[in-house]
C-alpha cells in the first residue's frame, strides 16, 4: 500500500522500544519471527529498536522495512515472517488479538526487523559485555529507577542523550579526569541489571 493511500489515516508513533508477547519473544529469539504486525497506521521514530518481552529486554534489533496493508492483502509471506506457516493463521491471530469484526479494509502495519543483539546472551569478555553504553543508560533508567540516585541518573540520561563519557565529566564534574565516576556509575548500572535477570550472558563465551 502506497504512502499515498495511508496519508489520511491517524498516525501512531512508536520509539525505541518495542513491546511483544512472551511467546513471540521466544520465537524472535529462535529466529522464527522477524516482523511485527500492528493494527492502523505505525510510524517508527528509530531504525534501530529495543524488544522487550516478558517484563525484560531481550534483544536489539535493526528496523529493515515498514509496509502498510489492508487485511485483505495480507499473504502467506506475510505469514511465515511472523511465525505462521500460512495467511488464514495469522488472519486467525489477528482476530483473537483485535477482536473478529476486524474489517477487511482495516490498515495493519508490518515492520520487518533483524536482531543484531540478544541481550539475553551477551559476551562478558567485551567491554560492557558489548552493549553500547547508550543501551545500558536506556535500560537502567527503564528498569532501575528506584535504585538509582539521582547523581546516577543525571549521568545516565546523559548518556542516553548521546553525550560522551568525556563530556558527561566535564558537564557534570567540570573536570574530564572524574571519567571515572562515569564509567563506575555504568558497571554498577550493568551489574544490576544482570543481578534482576534484565540482561544476561553466556558462560561459555
Amino acid at each position: 500500500m502506497s504512502e499515498f493511500s495511508v496519508k489520511n489515516h491517524v498516525k501512531k508513533f512508536i520509539g525505541r522500544n518495542l513491546m511483544v508477547r512472551r511467546k513471540y519473544g521466544e520465537m524472535i529469539l529462535k529466529g522464527i519471527k522477524t516482523s511485527t504486525i500492528r493494527i492502523g497506521y505505525i510510524v517508527p521514530k528509530k531504525k534501530e529498536i529495543i524488544i522487550h518481552s516478558g517484563g525484560k529486554p531481550i534483544a536489539k534489533a535493526l528496523i529493515e522495512e515498514v509496509l502498510y496493508k489492508k487485511l485483505s492483502e495480507l499473504n502467506d509471506e506475510d505469514a511465515r515472517r511472523e511465525g505462521f506457516r500460512n495467511v488464514k493463521e495469522l488472519i486467525k491471530e489477528l482476530r483473537k488479538i483485535y477482536g473478529r469484526k476486524l474489517d477487511k479494509d482495516q490498515i495493519f502495519t508490518i515492520i520487518r526487523f533483524r536482531v543484531t543483539e540478544d541481550l539475553s546472551n551477551l559476551d562478558p569478555g567485551k567491554p560492557y559485555m558489548g552493549l553500547d553504553i547508550r543501551d545500558i543508560a536506556r535500560l537502567a533508567l527503564q528498569y532501575l529507577d528506584n535504585e538509582l540516585d539521582e547523581l546516577e541518573k543525571k549521568v545516565l540520561i546523559m548518556i542516553r542523550e548521546n553525550f560522551s563519557i568525556r563530556a558527561v565529566s566535564y558537564k557534570i564534574f567540570g573536570d574530564i579526569e572524574k571519567r571515572y565516576i562515569v564509567r563506575k556509575i555504568l558497571i554498577k548500572a550493568l551489574n544490576i541489571l544482570i543481578e534482576r535477570g534484565i540482561i544476561g550472558f553466556s558462560e561459555k563465551k
